[in-house]
């Protein structure tokens, strides 16, 4: 009997071992619950004030604090770490209140992240200013971005469409109200096509108008045109396509003289134009020409997007430019439209120069991390702002089908515009049947 015990006993811990290694890998949230969560904290608590001294994030106390502790509680006095105010758990990891005390900064804590990541073995650590004296750290349990798969919650609402999940388990919005231009990089087979198709398919569910601009000849756009009210499929037809945005603008902003306002979302409801969203895809076939005869109409094109990244904001129209590559060595007017495209998404790149051009001008930090993706994740990307901060963020895998069939679904929302008549694309009904290929060896009849 006793033996049985033993067994049972061993088998229910084994059963029990396998179960919880089961869950790290394909349940990482389960796991992080009943385990990572229980040992992290522990850890943090014991080991918080030693890690806070050897990674040099202790001040002095002040004078009133020193005499006490040295004439009342008849202590030593030791440096002050920053106190915690609050830690509370979450599905992915733990969020942690500091209160600073006088002589450190946030940037102090930010540069001691990879070293408490270490500490207290988690995978991530990332800073966040909530106010005044104050920080949050975000602690990630496990690898988030490895399968990524946005809360049901998540919806396109307003203009903020959630496209990705950042590696602290919280939702990357594309949000065009706060960021109205924003440029994304990426080389071949990086993620950006995938990005492009989360952000098309949460758009088309919202009363917008979307323009298209694929110089491809509409290989990528061109699935999308039950939703778009307009399509330019090459550099000529995008160059004709850019002028009737500007020319709308500049009606728009009578339409705002007239009603005395400065800002498109001021105006009623009932006179409000629809707000449109361009994507281009790859912007550098606007920039490319061939002949010597091909460049006024080329700097045309140009001038006139720069001028819609500079003034568009106000009359609802706004900007998504996709590339591999942007800078100055694409002719003149690339870093005159680069510098009004504030919101900034790089995938993995092929050079660190094309990191220098979509992050180094406004979050230098974040050229290293770009630099570091590596090939076999595609969609991991970081995404920075004016502001000087950057994440690290992956988009769940869209397929063009998935993206195409919420076109489809919601075509009945794409509004009619009138100046955008000749640009509106034909949807394809059904693709035609490929040709057969002949066989590049005749079959023999085999002979005895």
């Amino acid at each position: 009997m006793t033996d049985l015990v033993a067994l049972l006993e061993a088998g229910g811990l084994a059963a029990g071992a396998g179960g919880l290694g089961y869950a790290k890998y394909r349940a990482p949230r389960v796991y992080w619950s009943l385990v990572g969560l229980p040992v992290t904290w522990g850890r943090f608590t014991w080991t918080y004030r030693s890690t806070m001294e050897v990674c040099g994030l202790t001040v002095q106390p002040s004078g009133f604090g020193a005499f006490v502790r040295r004439n009342l509680a008849r202590s030593e006095v030791r440096p002050v770490p920053p106190k915690v105010r609050r830690v509370r758990p979450t599905m992915v990891g733990l969020r942690i209140t500091l209160r600073l005390p006088a002589g450190l900064e946030p940037a102090d804590i930010t540069a001691s992240t990879e070293r408490l990541r270490h500490a207290w073995g988690v995978r991530s650590v990332t800073v966040a200013e909530t106010k005044p004296g104050f920080v949050e750290l975000r602690m990630t349990g496990y690898d988030v971005l490895r399968r990524v798969q946005l809360p049901r919650k998540a919806q396109p609402r307003d203009l903020m469409v959630p496209v990705a999940l950042r590696e602290d388990g919280t939702v990357f919005e594309r949000d065009y109200r706060a960021i109205p231009m924003a440029l994304t990089l990426g080389a071949t087979l990086s993620g950006k096509s995938v990005y492009q198709r989360n952000l098309v398919k949460g758009l088309a569910q919202l009363p917008v108008g979307l323009i298209g601009i694929d110089c491809k000849r509409g290989v990528e756009h061109g699935r999308y045109a039950p939703r778009l009210s307009a399509l330019a499929t090459d550099p000529e037809s995008a160059g004709r396509l850019i002028d009737a945005l500007v020319a709308e603008m500049e009606e728009r902003f009578d339409l705002l003289a007239l009603y005395g306002v400065s800002d498109l979302w001021e105006l009623p409801a009932e006179v409000r134009p629809v707000p449109l969203i361009v994507l281009v895809d790859e912007v550098a076939e606007l920039f490319l020409i061939t002949s010597k005869k091909d460049e006024p109409a080329r700097d045309r094109t140009v001038m006139q997007l720069v001028r819609l990244g500079q003034m568009a904001r106000a009359i609802g129209i706004y900007l998504e430019v996709c590339g591999q590559r942007f800078g100055s060595d694409l002719g003149r007017g690339a870093t005159a439209l680069r510098a009004q495209l504030t919101g900034r998404v790089v995938h993995r790149v092929n050079d660190k120069q094309t990191a220098d051009m979509g992050l180094g001008d406004i979050a230098p930090d974040a050229v290293t991390a770009v630099t570091a993706i590596a090939p076999d994740r595609p969609g991991v990307a970081v995404a920075g702002d004016t502001s000087g901060g950057w994440s690290r963020i992956r988009t769940p895998e869209t397929t063009p089908d998935e993206a195409a069939a919420v076109c489809r679904a919601f075509a009945h929302l794409t509004p009619a515009l009138p100046f955008l008549a000749p640009f509106r694309p034909v949807a394809q009904l059904s693709v035609p049947p490929m040709p057969a290929v002949p066989p590049l060896v005749q079959p023999r009849p085999v002979t005895e």
